[in-house]
Parts: C-alpha cells; structure tokens; sequence
C-alpha cells in the first residue's frame, strides 16, 4: 500500500498539462490565454502536484498530534496568504476586491453588513429572505457585528473554516482508510487549488463545504464507536439542519446520505435501535418545526422542477452565447460528474473566473480519475459497505448537481470536492505498477477532453 503520492503521478500530471495548455494555445492561436491567466493555472497546477509529492513523504513520520497542527496552520496560512493577494489583485484588474463579474459577491457583502448597521432584528427580517442563503448570511453578519465590517472580515473566516476542513478530512479519512490516507487526502485539501479559491471571496461555498464535511463526520464518529455520546448526536442535528440553510437539495442529500448509512453500512458497530434513534430524531426535527416544514417544502419543489430546470437553463445559456449548451443534458454530464468541469484554456469573453481556475478544474480532472479507481475497487471487492456515509453524500450530490442546471458549474459540485479527494487518496493507496498505464490513458483522455472543451468553446459562439 503507498502511504505516499508517487513522484511519477506528479511529474506525468504536471507535463500533461503544459501539454494540454500548448496544444490549445496553438490549435486556437487567436483566442490563446493571457499571460496572467496562464500563470494562475501553472501555480496551481505545479503548486498542487509537487507539494502534495513532497509533503505526503515529508510528513508521513510526524505524530498525528503534530500532524494536525503542521497541517491545519499550513492550510491557514496558504489560505491567508492567497486571499491577501487576490484581494489586491482584484482590485488592480477591475478596481474593486471583487471577483470578475461579481453580482453574487456584492449581495453577500451588503447582506452581511445589516446586523451591524441596522440590528438584529434587520438581520432576522433578511433571513426570511431565502433559507438556501440564510446560513452564509447568518454566519458572515455575526463575523462583521463581532470584527466590523471590513471586506476581509469574512474571508478571514471562510480561511479558517476551509483550513478545519482539512483537519476533519483527516479524520474521517483515518477512521476509514487508515492514518496514511487520512494524512493524504488532507494534503490534497490543503492544496487543492478550487477549496483555496473560494477564501479569496464573498461567496458561501468555503462555509458550505465546511458544514457539509462537519456533518458527515460527525455522523460517522457516533455510527462507529460502542460509546452512545448525545454531544455527538446533537453535533449531527446541528450541521444537518445547518446544511439546509446553505442550500436545501444539499440538506436532503444529507439526510438520504445518512439513511443509506443506517440501512446498509456494515462498518459500523453500533447497535440497530440506536441506528433507529438517531435516524427518528432526524426526521422528528425536521417534521415538527415550522423551518422544518419550509425545508420540505423547497425540497418538494426542487425535485418536481428538475428536468424543466435543467432544460430551460441550458436552452437559457444558448441563448447567451454557447449553441451547443442545449445539448447539455443529464445523460451526457452524469458519465463525467466526477471530473467536469473541464479547463477553459481559451480566451472567452466573460469568463475570467474560469480561467482563472483553469489550473484547479484540470487538477480535478486528474484526482477524479483516482476517484474513479478508488469507487471501482471499492464496489468491485464489495468493500463498499464499510463506506458508506462519505460515498453517498459524494455519489448522492453529485448525481442531483449532474441532473440540473448547473451541471458544469466549477461552484455547485464544491460540496462533494472534499469526498472526492478522500476517495482518491485511498485509490492511490492501492496503486501497483501494473496501474501506471492506465493513469496514462487517462491522461491522454484529458488532454482529447480538454482541447476538445475549447472547441465547444468557441464554436459554440461562433467564433471559429
């Protein structure tokens, strides 16, 4: 078993991607990135693949104490250090510390603010507005009321919470898998260029990875331990509930993910009516509160409207500019939810962000093919049971995001990232040689996916 991440994955990784990044700057010479879009993308993709060689060796000795400290104050200071920097960057590139077309980032800004300036009951009366929001909204305003309210407030929180993420990966990944891949697909979150990304800025997706990876690990901690602890139980109806206020299909995933767990897991040691117990206390909650009842509610609507949403939104999107988007439906993106979105390696109009993190979506389309790796060996051997929470909270959101309208969004699969990382921590734990060629195919299968991503690209706006 390797308790480390090969040298040779890294260095095929990283010159496939200046590959890729070539073969699109030349195919499509007209439309070649800019310069600062390409440095952006090398940083990420070098800085991911060669630390992540380096520190899984490097680190592998510590005490697990140590490990977490050296780990949890690495992830924080990687993340301080970025959001810093962007923050000036931003304002440089479009005389604001905001994000490239940045409409989202203005609402969460000014919504976090009210507590401050105009009181609870301001903030209370917001949170009426759209419980999918009102975590984010709740969290940020209480940073501000507390620290002011300072542009860098809540991103110094969302750099904190996406730094404990790294720590409860560990883990989990430890109860799981063992302390060598519990170290290594926190390595992989710490670096992970896409979880690092949203620190930088005034969006819910570093806090909503957070509770979502709380959850799941604090549920996981009760189902595997003889010890009934309620602190426990009430941590787990805590980031449950808390879930739904980040967005409530992620909420139900959750509950369906915890289910499946309680149904089938034969990992877990603890008893059938204690499994029942905590399973109805879920549901009581959730039943006999009128937030309870609102959440059921949305989630109602969000099933009944999912294919009509998925439809009207691709065939809104080639209206905008792509005319192949209408072709974006959930037979096409449900075979590659582990790996989209692909890098935009091109230059579109409009689309800085992602270019921006065109390093980190092709480090994902490298760690997805792990992912993949590590779910077949899992299902193949029928070891799959003895993991059941974590594969049906990433399985279960990955399939409702691949059925919508946001299916290639780098923003709304965020959740399931930390999972996929886990999983693919444990399939490079069980790479042999005999593997090494098939890292290779799939490689090259990126590099096809990749060149052929900019195609659709730009003649999907008609510009080739």
């Amino acid at each position: 078993m390797l308790t480390y991440f090969p040298n040779m994955v890294s260095r095929k990784a990283m010159t496939f991607y200046f590959i890729t990044l070539a073969a699109s700057s030349i195919v499509f010479l007209q439309y070649v990135l800019p310069v600062g879009m390409m440095l952006f993308g090398i940083v990420e993709v070098c800085a991911f693949f060669y630390f992540s060689t380096e520190l899984t060796r490097r680190w592998r000795l510590l005490s697990p104490k140590t490990f977490v400290k050296k780990m949890f104050w690495t992830a924080l200071v990687v993340r301080l250090v970025y959001m810093v920097f962007v923050y000036y960057y931003y304002e440089a590139m479009t005389g604001r510390p905001f994000m490239f077309h940045s409409a989202d980032e203005f609402v969460y800004y000014n919504t976090s603010k009210i507590w401050h300036d105009q009181g609870f009951d301001a903030i209370m009366r917001a949170l009426e507005d759209s419980l999918d929001d009102s975590g984010e909204i709740f969290f940020t305003a209480f940073l501000c009321r507390i620290f002011g309210t300072y542009i860098l407030t809540a991103r110094i929180g969302h750099s904190v919470v996406s730094a404990l993420t790294c720590v409860l990966i560990y883990r989990l990944g430890k109860r799981h898998f063992g302390e060598s891949t519990g170290r290594m697909a926190a390595i992989f979150c710490m670096l992970m260029p896409n979880l690092i990304y949203y620190c930088g800025l005034h969006l819910k997706e570093a806090d909503m990875v957070f509770v979502t990876v709380l959850f799941v690990e604090a549920a996981d901690l009760p189902l595997s331990k003889r010890k009934w602890d309620w602190k426990l139980i009430l941590l787990v109806l805590a980031s449950g509930f808390s879930m739904f206020t980040f967005r409530s299909v992620l909420g139900a995933v959750g509950l369906l993910a915890l289910g499946v767990a309680l149904a089938f897991n034969k990992g877990y040691i603890v008893s059938w009516w204690k499994r029942i117990a905590l399973a109805t206390g879920v549901v009581v909650v959730l039943a006999t509160t009128s937030v309870g009842m609102r959440i059921m509610s949305e989630i109602d609507t969000a099933w009944s409207r999912r294919e009509s949403n998925q439809a009207q939104g691709m065939e809104s999107r080639s209206h905008r500019g792509n005319s192949f988007a209408e072709y974006g439906t959930a037979a096409v993106f449900a075979p590659l939810v582990f790996t989209i979105p692909f890098p935009t390696m091109v230059n579109t109009e409009g689309h800085e962000n992602q270019q921006m993190l065109h390093g980190g979506n092709f480090v994902k389309n490298v760690m997805s093919g792990f992912t993949i790796f590590a779910l077949a060996l899992l299902l193949l051997s029928g070891e799959w049971r003895k993991h059941t929470l974590p594969m049906a909270m990433m399985v279960g959101y990955l399939a409702v995001i691949a059925s919508s309208n946001f299916a290639h969004s780098e923003r709304f699969p965020q959740p399931a990232l930390p999972f996929e990382l886990l999983f693919a921590a444990f399939g490079i734990s069980q790479m042999k040689a005999k593997h090494a060629k098939w890292f290779e195919y799939w490689l090259v299968f990126l590099l096809v996916a990749d060149v052929a991503w900019a195609w659709v690209k730009l003649a999907g706006r008609g510009l080739i």
